[in-house]
């Protein structure tokens, strides 16, 4: 009897060996280049952007043009009435031509001794003088006709047919939209890695599922004594006009890439101590979750990158580090599909 009363041995709970392994998901840490971005704001601006003007004062003829239209270099836009510069322009050929058959005669006169060098000075003066009135007034005359300086899209038109107006009046603005251009300041510390030539992606609130690529073709010679920043200016082809002066635009400019980093994904980052370090549950060769504290480099959507405490190939678990604790054993199996955790 008192040996039948024996105690008999147990397993004891706290032997991790005997629990039963937990399941989890892990995947294995993987290398890929990781570039390190700085975040700007920067401003949309045209290519080329002009208000519309008329040199001279008229009454408006005929508008060639639709507002939003297309438009050519050179192709006319608008034209005021030309009567009064049609008019003055034959008066002051009728002019010229009396001072030239003038200046003529004088010559002739000259060389035959009969007028003094003077007088045909002052012939040949009025002459030289009625032919610049000429250009004078022919130019005038094409100053009714507007024509486009560049090719772009016409903006809202401001003026209608019978209208006065004068140098002062805006009559539309041409836009030039592709490409475009991007302006934002850069800060003093991080001259030394802006340059021409540099790719930068950006995105716009109107459009924030789509990416724009452009590239960098000016920085400023100096820097901005009261912000401490530098103008930089990049071109960005923008063929369907999605891009529109005065957008504000977030742009991400490419520091250093480091082709060799070591990346894992977002989720497995299990509790986060400060903005640099962060643990997370590593498989070891016993099938023994093991908590490990790593530092944190660059964030990217969905995936993490690990600047110290990780190898490349190691297991960490993405699902299930909740249930678990220090020293479980785990049974890790992978993601229904590996290639998501990686996007």
């Amino acid at each position: 009897m008192v040996s039948g009363c024996s105690p008999s041995k147990t397993p004891s709970p706290a032997n991790p060996g005997d629990r039963k392994p937990t399941q989890v998901i892990a995947v294995q840490a993987w290398t890929e280049p990781v570039a390190d971005t700085l975040s700007l704001i920067g401003t949309v601006t045209a290519d080329e952007m002009v208000r519309l003007q008329s040199e001279s004062a008229g009454i408006v003829e005929t508008i060639h043009f639709e507002e939003g239209q297309k438009v050519t270099q050179g192709q006319l836009l608008l034209e005021l009435n030309q009567d009064k510069w049609q008019a003055a322009v034959v008066e002051a050929e009728a002019n010229l031509a009396l001072s030239q058959s003038t200046h003529q005669r004088d010559q002739r006169l000259l060389e035959d001794k009969l007028i003094s060098a003077q007088a045909f000075y002052q012939s040949r003066t009025r002459f030289e003088a009625q032919k610049a009135l000429v250009d004078l007034r022919r130019h005038q005359l094409d100053d009714t006709r507007i024509t486009a300086p560049f090719s772009g899209t016409v903006g809202a038109r401001y003026v209608s047919p019978g209208q006065v107006i004068g140098p002062e009046t805006a009559l539309t603005w041409l836009v030039s939209l592709d490409p475009c251009k991007l302006e934002f300041n850069v800060p003093e510390r991080f001259l030394s890695v802006c340059e021409e030539g540099q790719k930068i992606e950006v995105t716009v609130a109107a459009h924030p599922d789509q990416r724009f690529t452009g590239m960098v073709y000016f920085v400023a010679p100096f820097v901005e004594p009261e912000l401490r920043t530098t103008l930089v200016k990049a071109r960005l082809p923008n063929p369907a006009g999605l891009l529109k002066p005065g957008m504000f635009a977030t742009l991400e400019l490419t520091l250093t890439i480091r082709e060799e980093a070591i990346v894992i994904p977002e989720s497995a980052i299990f509790r986060a101590l400060d903005n640099e370090r962060a643990t997370v549950y590593v498989v070891d060769n016993e099938s023994l979750a093991q908590l490990r504290t790593v530092k944190v480099g660059e964030r990217q959507a969905r995936k993490v990158e690990i600047l110290e405490g990780l190898k490349e190939g190691e297991k960490i678990i993405v699902e299930g580090n909740q249930k678990i604790g220090p020293g479980a054993p785990v049974h890790p199996v992978p993601p229904a599909d590996s290639t998501e955790e990686r996007r």
